[in-house]
């Protein structure tokens, strides 16, 4: 039930700007904002960071591919809005989700 406030985010965060994602087909601005932001943040995570099926992308690789997909699979404001403040969202993700990464390269 505490969760509930925030479903937007698990049920939409796959559509795409373009209208090409699922579940609903969704296109732009129809995509709830929440899940709009959830996605750059989702996309940017899943490659920056290794997962047992793929090693971390580097980083250049990474904001390349966010600004690739900004206008299909992503909102072209949210992804420059996202970039133009990379280096405090980056330090801040680094030390709330990933403390371990963060005493890593310390």
């Amino acid at each position: 039930d505490f969760l509930r406030g925030a479903i937007d985010i698990p049920y939409a965060h796959h559509e795409r700007w373009d209208g090409g994602g699922y579940p609903r087909g969704l296109r732009g601005e129809e995509i709830p904002l929440a899940a709009r932001v959830f996605s750059i943040v989702d996309v940017w995570d899943a490659l920056s960071f290794p997962r047992v099926y793929k090693p971390a992308w580097p980083e250049e690789d990474v904001l390349a591919y966010l600004r690739e997909a900004a206008g299909s699979q992503l909102d072209p404001q949210l992804v420059e809005l996202f970039l133009a403040h990379y280096a405090d969202l980056k330090a801040l993700g680094m030390a709330e989700s990933h403390p371990s990464l963060e005493l890593a390269q310390a």
